[in-house]
C-alpha cells in the first residue's frame, strides 16, 4: 500500500503541476504579465512550492538513484516536515481560499488535485509508511523555516510585483496589523501541526517496533 500512494502521490502530483503551469502561463500572460513574470507568478504560491516537494519525496524514494539526486528529500525527518506543509496547504485552502474564488474547467480540476488529492495521498501515505519514529522535536525550528522564508518572499516581491499570491498577504488592502494577525495564526498552525506530526511519528514508531 504505501508503495501504491507513493507512485499515486508522484503521478498525481506530476500531472496536477504540469496541467496547473500549462493553464496558468497563458491566462497570466493574457491578464499582461511577461512570460517571465508569469512564470515566477507560478512559482510563487506555497500550494505550488509544497506541492514540488512532495513530488521530489516520493520521486526520491521510488527512483534506484533518488538518494543520490535527492538526499535531502529521501530523508525520513524532511517527510514529516513535508507532511506538515501540505497538510497546512489543505486546512488553509478549505477554511479560506476556496470560498473566494470558483475556478472552472481545467482550473478546478487542478484546484482539485493540487488542494485535496495530492494531501490527502500525502499523508496517507506518510501515516502508512513514511513515518518511523526518527523524527526529533528541534526537526520543528527547521520545518518552520519554509513557511516563514515564504512569507517573507511574498511581503518583499508584492511591493515590486505590485500583487501577493494569497489576499490575505496584501498590507496594501488589509493593513499591516491584518496581514500580521493572518501570518501570526498560519505560522501558529504550522507549528502545532508540527507539534501533532512528532508525536504522531513517534507514536507509529513504537507501533512498528
Amino acid at each position: 500500500m504505501g508503495r501504491f500512494l507513493q507512485i499515486a502521490g508522484l503521478v498525481i502530483g506530476l500531472i496536477a503541476l504540469i496541467l496547473q503551469f500549462a493553464i496558468t502561463i497563458p491566462a497570466s500572460m493574457a491578464a499582461g504579465r511577461s512570460l517571465l513574470g508569469s512564470i515566477v507568478f507560478y512559482f510563487s504560491f506555497f500550494t505550488i512550492l509544497t506541492n514540488i516537494a512532495a513530488v521530489m519525496v516520493h520521486a526520491s524514494l521510488l527512483s534506484p538513484t533518488g538518494y543520490a539526486w535527492f538526499p535531502a528529500f529521501a530523508g525520513r525527518r524532511i517527510r514529516t516536515g513535508v507532511a506538515v506543509a501540505i497538510t497546512l496547504v489543505f486546512i488553509v485552502y478549505t477554511t479560506v481560499l476556496a470560498r473566494l474564488w470558483a475556478p472552472e474547467g481545467l482550473f478546478f480540476l487542478c484546484d482539485v488535485l493540487l488542494h485535496y488529492v495530492a494531501p490527502l495521498v500525502f499523508v496517507l501515505w506518510w501515516l502508512i509508511a513514511g513515518a518511523d519514529g526518527s523524527t526529533r522535536w528541534r526537526d520543528i525550528s527547521w520545518w518552520v523555516i519554509y513557511p516563514l522564508a515564504y512569507l517573507a518572499y511574498a511581503l518583499i516581491r508584492a511591493p515590486f510585483a505590485g500583487e501577493v499570491p494569497y489576499p490575505f498577504l496584501d498590507v496594501a488592502k488589509n493593513g499591516a496589523v491584518s496581514v500580521a494577525v493572518s501570518a501570526l495564526t498560519i505560522t501558529a498552525l504550522f507549528l502545532g501541526l508540527s507539534l501533532l506530526a512528532v508525536l504522531a511519528d513517534h507514536g507509529i514508531g513504537r507501533l512498528r517496533k
